[in-house]
């Protein structure tokens, strides 16, 4: 069971709507929070329903890796095996054999590897990433694609656009009518002709859904929001639209505007371990000496249990100690934050008063810094 209806556009472009899965509906825009290894981080499935998350995200080559997607059914599925019942989406893993450089050997059917785990090789193929997705019984998945770590270089941007665009109908005949609904990936690089014509042949083939990938690997920020600002015009309308990798505050804000439906990103959790935290005026670094004796919330307008419970001085303290508990309350509070930011994207665009919503954020969390 899939579906996507839009049920209101702002005049700058941006639009809310609501997904439907077999687990669970979402409502967009959305962010998805990382769970990679069928687990977000320092946080239990509760704690992110309580911070509002419908989605969350985990990563197919990881988890065919361990503990194996055997395993997994054995256990009665992903969601079971995560303990969480709501929808879920799989990367491919793409982006993860790209990271492999020397390590992974691409050719036209797919990419063969060993295992960081034990060392055993393997070979993805667009057809097998299929299989395992299915077998996990996740309700979204992606296409298997391939990623250059150039996207200002015309000829690994075209060649991954190409060698994408085959795998991508590869993986619509493998695709088994009773299973997860399948997203295609856009990739071109920097380039909007190179991703106008790849999208173009990806929407004939009839994807339940589309994502702009390769983007957000070293270039430009400005080049990023460039080649996201044209390309998301390039998707069709009646299907979501999915902007892989990027999720700063300020990319979310941006980029919903723009029309994108889905976002994932590791920095509300990652930044929380790291004891950077996001508040309504910006991020702060808990760690630092001036919050040792702030007996105040992270940030008054939150009302996540870490703020109403714990000052950034005992907070500060936890970070500064190591202790576990710091990265529980940290990553609760920024995921938290993330989730209320959607829904006031969500508000703003419902209200037709996106423009004023988003200069009203932009300059009280930029504040001197702008």
């Amino acid at each position: 069971m899939f579906g996507f209806a839009v049920s209101g556009v702002s005049r700058e472009g941006g639009r809310i709507g609501r997904i439907s899965t077999s687990h669970g509906e979402v409502s967009t825009p959305a962010f998805m929070p990382v769970g990679t290894y069928g687990t977000v981080k320092g946080l239990t499935p509760a704690q992110l329903g309580e911070c509002g998350v419908e989605m969350v995200l985990a990563n197919a080559y990881h988890l065919s890796l361990r503990p194996g997607v055997e395993a997994i059914a054995a256990l009665g599925g992903i969601h079971a095996f995560m303990g969480w019942h709501g929808p879920i989406l799989t990367d491919s893993g793409g982006y993860q054999i790209f990271s492999l450089s020397g390590h992974v050997r691409v050719d036209e059917e797919g990419a063969e590897f060993r295992s960081p785990v034990d060392g055993a090789l393997h070979r993805f193929t667009p057809e097998s990433v299929v299989r395992i997705e299915e077998a996990l019984g996740v309700d979204i998945a992606m296409m298997f694609d391939v990623v250059t770590g150039d996207p200002g270089d015309r000829r690994a941007a075209s060649g991954a656009a190409a060698r994408t665009l085959r795998w991508a109908k590869r993986t619509r005949v493998a695709i088994e009518p009773d299973g997860p609904a399948f997203f295609g990936i856009v990739q071109g690089g920097l380039f909007e002709d190179l991703r106008a014509d790849n999208a173009g042949a990806l929407t004939e083939l009839g994807f339940d859904g589309y994502a702009v990938g390769g983007l957000s690997v070293g270039e430009e920020s400005a080049a990023t929001l460039e080649a996201a600002r044209f390309s998301v015009g390039l998707l069709p309308a009646d299907r979501p639209r999915y902007m892989m990798g990027m999720g700063t505050p300020l990319d979310l804000i941006e980029l919903s505007g723009q029309g994108y439906d889905l976002f994932d990103c590791v920095l509300p959790t990652r930044n929380a371990r790291n004891g950077t935290l996001f508040t309504s005026t910006g991020p702060l670094s808990i760690r630092n000496a001036d919050h040792a004796t702030d007996a105040g919330p992270l940030d008054p307008e939150c009302d996540c249990y870490t703020c109403r419970g714990f000052s950034r001085g005992y907070l500060h303290h936890l970070t500064k100690r190591k202790e576990m508990l710091a990265s529980s309350l940290c990553s609760l509070h920024n995921v938290h934050f993330y989730q209320r930011l959607m829904a006031k994207i969500r508000a703003a665009i419902s209200e037709d008063r996106y423009g004023d919503f988003k200069a009203e954020f932009k300059n009280k969390y930029l504040g001197d810094s702008q």
